[in-house]
C-alpha cells in the first residue's frame, strides 16, 4: 500500500459490562497495551489512543503509546475517533483506521489488509471485514453480528439476525441452515479523514438505532462499504469477564 494510515484505537472507561475494561490485566500487561501492540504489528505510520480517562491515558505513556483526551459524552467509538482526528489535524483524503480497544488480538495484516481495501476501491466511503461462523449456533446469536455483499464485494445489510434466511430448511441434520456460507462481521473500520467527519455529524437512523448497528447509518445515506474476506481473524473480543478470562488463558500460553 503506497498511503500513509494512522490507527486511533477508541477506548473509554466506562463499559456497562465490564467496567475500567481497557486497564484490566491480561497476563500480565493491561489491555489496552495488549490491544495496541497488535496494531503496532501493521504497516501504519500513527498509532493513537482515544480515551475519556486520564487513568487509561497515563498507561497509554507508561508503556511509550500516543494518547488524546476526548469527550466523555460521545455515543460512539466512530464519533470518539472523528475528535481525534481533529485534535491530531488529519488531512481530509488521510485514511484513518478504527481499531476497537477491546480486540487484543487483532491481526496486524487484516489492518493492512482493510486500509488498503478503501486505498483501492474508489466507489466504497468505508471499508471494513467479515469471515465464516465457526461454529452453527453463531448464525442465530445476536451478539454475533452478520453481514451480506454484493458481486462487488460491497456491503448489501449488517444485520443481528440470522441472514441471509433460508426459506425452505431440508433434512434434520445440524447443517440444514446454510451457516456454513454466513459470514461474521468484524468490527474494524477504514475512512478517509474527510468522510469520518461527515459521519460523525449526520444523526443516527432508524435502522442502527433498532439493530444498535451503526455502520448502518452509512448504507443509510446511500454510501458503499467495502467488505474484506479476512486472510487472517482475529481472536474473540473482550466483552465480559468470561472474554476476559478466555484471554488471559491464551495470553499466558
Amino acid at each position: 500500500m503506497s498511503e500513509n494510515f494512522t490507527i486511533v484505537i477508541p477506548a473509554r472507561f466506562g463499559s456497562q459490562r465490564l467496567p475500567g475494561k481497557p486497564l484490566r490485566d491480561i497476563a500480565g500487561r493491561p489491555l489496552i497495551q495488549r490491544t495496541f501492540e497488535s496494531a503496532a504489528r501493521s504497516s501504519a505510520a500513527n498509532i493513537v489512543v482515544a480515551t475519556d480517562d486520564e487513568g487509561i491515558a497515563q498507561t497509554v505513556r507508561q508503556f511509550g503509546g500516543e494518547s488524546c483526551m476526548t469527550s466523555a459524552t460521545h455515543q460512539s467509538g466512530t464519533d470518539r475517533v472523528a475528535e481525534a482526528a481533529r485534535i491530531l489535524g488529519l488531512a481530509p483524503t488521510e485514511i484513518v483506521v478504527n481499531v476497537q480497544g477491546d480486540e487484543p488480538d487483532m491481526p496486524g495484516e487484516l489492518i493492512d489488509q482493510v486500509a488498503t481495501l478503501l486505498s483501492e476501491d474508489s466507489q466504497a466511503r468505508v471499508a471494513t471485514a467479515c469471515t465464516a461462523l465457526d461454529k452453527p449456533q453463531q448464525y442465530s446469536d445476536p451478539a454475533v453480528v452478520k453481514v451480506v455483499t454484493d458481486s462487488h464485494g460491497h456491503a448489501i445489510y449488517f444485520s443481528r439476525a440470522s441472514i441471509p434466511h433460508a426459506r425452505e430448511l431440508k433434512g434434520d441434520s445440524p447443517d440444514r441452515v446454510p451457516w456454513r456460507n454466513v459470514r461474521r462481521h468484524i468490527g474494524i473500520y477504514a475512512y478517509r479523514c474527510e468522510y469520518l467527519q461527515h459521519l460523525s455529524y449526520t444523526s443516527p437512523c432508524a435502522l442502527e438505532i433498532t439493530e444498535a448497528l451503526e455502520q448502518l447509518r452509512v448504507l443509510w445515506l446511500g454510501d458503499k462499504i467495502a467488505v474484506a474476506a479476512a486472510r487472517q481473524a482475529p481472536g474473540p473480543g473482550i466483552d465480559t469477564v468470561a472474554d476476559l478470562e478466555r484471554a488471559i488463558r491464551d495470553f499466558s500460553e
